[in-house]
């Protein structure tokens, strides 16, 4: 009799287990995913409980944003505008679409992961791109889907193409590095109601694709100052791209051609004054520089804030230019003047620029081509030759001895040593402060 007892005992505790284990029983049942199943959680989360898309789920909500940049499309210096391709990554916390509670449900909803929704149907915070320059709008997307997760946890990544104003600094243009920025900041909401912070990692750059014209070398982001718009103040991030500009085009189409036609300008003081091709030659060169000045204006900002060190030495390399046919035509008009006899005055000029171009050329006494510089032999009496090759201070030898047309030779041959130190010593000088920012 006792054992029989024992065996119905255990019998009566196994039924029991049996039907309290979870899903063995209707009470304890944990429904599969089914496409009847998301309908129902659907209908309990936004129809059965009054969800409202306008109305926010906390009093305070706190919004994490990332930026995924995809690409730098283009960097328009001459109207200081930015074009990136890439998307924004929102996130927050909505209570009220919650399903891992099934207490708090009609039953249990666990077997779904997460559900998608649109900003048509779901509240989401009102975003805008500050410095934009297209248009200044809240981000918007009926087509890009929301992740809504079972705690509540909601993702959203609306894509764009942001044109943004971007000051530029031209001080060392073309090999100029450029840092814009992407500012997010909250439309509607103030700082008390909407906070905005970073979330990790601040920029994303996992699919950025390089750009041909500019290279990337930081990306970052930075909570920015609270903007005050009507008394009220608003959330704001700042993200800022750094720009760097590939130097290979720049300085095979814009720099060495700069400098090579510099050089052309003292060659002008190389041609023989009788071969009537000084004035054409001069003016070829200035207008050649014109042009290329003209060129490099359309694509440096018109502004006063900052200088760029080209176009100053666009402008020096010019106003030698002008000054070159200016000091031509006075060549050519002291030759016209044949054999008549120069001043004491421009003697003592000459020879001062005969010392000068010698010593710049480093030419000796007795040279010939120091000889030539200055007049033929041929045509200086001895004393005469000695006097101006040997500078000697006889200011009435050299009055009854110096030609306009000797006087023209050491003025041609003064302006192009002058003319090819002063290329040097600026191209140099050049070179050395635009390489600086490297």
């Amino acid at each position: 009799m006792m054992k029989w007892i024992i065996q119905l005992c255990i019998g009566v505790s196994f039924i029991h287990a049996v039907h309290c284990a979870p899903g063995s029983g209707t009470g304890g049942t944990k429904p599969s995913y089914s496409r009847s199943l998301e309908t129902s959680l659907r209908n309990e989360l936004f129809t059965l409980g009054s969800y409202s898309e306008l109305q926010r789920p906390q009093e305070r909500m706190s919004v994490k944003v990332s930026l995924t940049v995809l690409t730098v499309n283009d960097l328009d210096i001459k109207n200081q505008v930015m074009s990136v391709s890439g998307y924004l990554s929102l996130s927050w916390f909505d209570e009220r679409l919650s399903w891992d509670n099934t207490s708090a449900t009609t039953q249990d909803y666990t077997n779904i992961r997460f559900l998608f929704s649109t900003e048509t149907y779901v509240w989401r915070p009102a975003i805008i791109i500050e410095n934009s320059v297209q248009d200044i709008s809240v981000i918007s997307d009926k087509n890009i889907p929301m992740r809504i997760m079972s705690n509540g946890y909601i993702t959203w990544n609306p894509a764009g193409i942001y044109l943004v104003a971007c000051s530029c600094d031209i001080t060392y243009y073309p090999l100029d590095e450029q840092t814009c920025t992407i500012k997010v900041s909250t439309w509607g909401y103030t700082s008390n109601e909407i906070s905005l912070e970073f979330d990790i990692p601040a920029v994303d750059m996992s699919f950025y694709s390089e750009n041909g014209e500019w290279l990337l070398t930081d990306a970052a982001g930075e909570k920015s100052r609270e903007m005050s718009r009507g008394g009220q103040t608003f959330s704001s991030l700042t993200f800022s791209v750094t720009l760097k500009r590939r130097p290979m085009f720049h300085a095979l189409n814009t720099m060495v051609p700069v400098a090579l036609m510099a050089f052309l300008i003292p060659m002008v003081f190389k041609l023989p004054v009788d071969s009537g091709e000084k004035i054409g030659y001069s003016l070829t060169v200035l207008l050649a520089y014109a042009v290329y000045l003209t060129l490099i204006s359309d694509n440096i900002p018109s502004t006063s804030v900052s200088v760029c060190y080209l176009t100053v030495y666009l402008v020096i390399v010019l106003a030698l230019g002008v000054l070159s046919v200016v000091f031509v035509i006075l060549v050519i008009a002291t030759r016209h003047k044949g054999d008549e006899n120069v001043s004491a005055c421009l003697a003592r000029i000459g020879r001062f620029m005969a010392m000068v171009s010698c010593a710049g050329s480093c030419c000796k006494k007795g040279n010939s081509d120091s000889v030539t510089a200055i007049g033929e032999p041929n045509k200086l009496p001895p004393k005469i030759g000695k006097s101006v090759v040997g500078f000697e201070d006889d200011d009435k030898e050299l009055q009854t001895s110096m030609t306009h047309e000797d006087f023209s030779k050491i003025l041609d041959r003064f302006l192009f040593v002058s003319y090819i130190l002063t290329v040097i010593l600026t191209t140099v000088i050049f070179a050395v402060m635009i390489f600086s920012n490297q």
